[in-house]
């Protein structure tokens, strides 16, 4: 049976392995744990994109769908649970969330937290790099600071920016299945003080919010058409388990050259939706319609916004 060549990524560095598709998970794992140097005990393999851990090592390489030139990443297992049981992660468990630390000599190793797509991504995702954990609620406040933002400023935000009225932004804004995008990461970026850096995965760009601010501190975002995952750093200079970094020096741009990569990664490998030609559903009135364009126009025509994928 052939070899196929991939690569590990993990906070020793970055290294190719040639397996073949027969090889047993377990025996990556063993492959990844000498690499890593992080015991086979505590190690937890994520694969695909997005990344998720595997749940369990009774298989082969070619069942887990590895193919030449895909990336696996090693982290930790911070839970405590040994992987061999097929337990994940605790989602919920609270992160000691490291703000100050520089990025440090090693090579930096930027990971993508995923989290759920329920309209509200933006601001969970913003809620992490702040705080460290996925705080659900955190869309609540964040929604009533932009309303509240926008209602203040009728003149800056008028009509021709909103694409509609500020009073009827501002009820749409509240609503919780209406989504956040570029109009919204500015504001936040203003209130919180923080350049806030949003990847691009269709374009490879990055779009920095508050770049002229001089903001002290940096936060990465990853963007891939319609779904927003917040990114933060597991470096050889970090403790292991439940510590992370999701703010960065400004001054310092490693981060940002390691997430220009990142981005270009995502491009090559095509991990976008393209918002033209998608497909959504309106789970209010059950209407197909093909584009963000679409979806734009339906929402204005009916004021529905609860949308799914389809």
């Amino acid at each position: 049976m052939s070899d196929i060549v991939i690569r590990l990524k993990c906070r020793a560095g970055t290294f190719p392995l040639t397996v073949p598709l027969n090889c047993a998970i377990s025996d990556l794992i063993e492959q990844v744990s000498a690499l890593s140097a992080i015991p086979v005990s505590s190690i937890k393999i994520l694969l695909g994109f997005p990344p998720k851990p595997i749940q369990k090592c009774d298989g082969t390489v070619e069942d887990a769908g590895l193919k030449s030139g895909d990336t696996i990443i090693a982290e930790v297992n911070s839970s405590g649970t040994d992987i061999q049981q097929g337990k994940v992660e605790n989602e919920n468990k609270v992160l000691k969330h490291i703000t100050e630390q520089e990025v440090g000599d090693g090579l930096p190793l930027i990971l993508r937290k995923v989290v759920p797509a329920d309209n509200s991504c933006l601001f969970t995702s913003l809620g992490f790099v702040l705080g460290g954990k996925i705080d659900l609620t955190s869309g609540n406040y964040m929604r009533e600071v932009i309303a509240n933002a926008v209602n203040s400023d009728q003149a800056y935000f008028s009509d021709a920016v909103l694409g509609k009225s500020n009073a009827d932004y501002c009820e749409w804004i509240r609503n919780p299945n209406s989504w956040g995008g570029a109009i919204e990461v500015s504001i936040l970026s203003n209130f919180y003080g923080i350049e806030i850096d949003v990847i691009d995965t269709q374009s490879g760009s990055i779009s920095k919010f508050g770049e002229d601010k001089s903001y002290p501190h940096r936060a990465f975002l990853i963007y891939d058409g319609i779904h927003y995952d917040p990114l933060y750093l597991e470096s050889s200079n970090l403790l292991p388990g439940d510590v992370i970094q999701t703010l960065y020096p400004t001054n310092d741009d490693r981060m940002l050259e390691a997430a220009q990569m990142l981005a270009n990664e995502a491009k090559s490998s095509r991990q976008y939706t393209d918002v033209n030609r998608f497909t959504l559903k309106c789970l209010d009135c059950g209407c197909i319609m093909i584009g963000q364009s679409q979806a734009q126009e339906h929402a204005k025509l009916t004021a529905h916004t609860n949308f799914n994928e389809y």
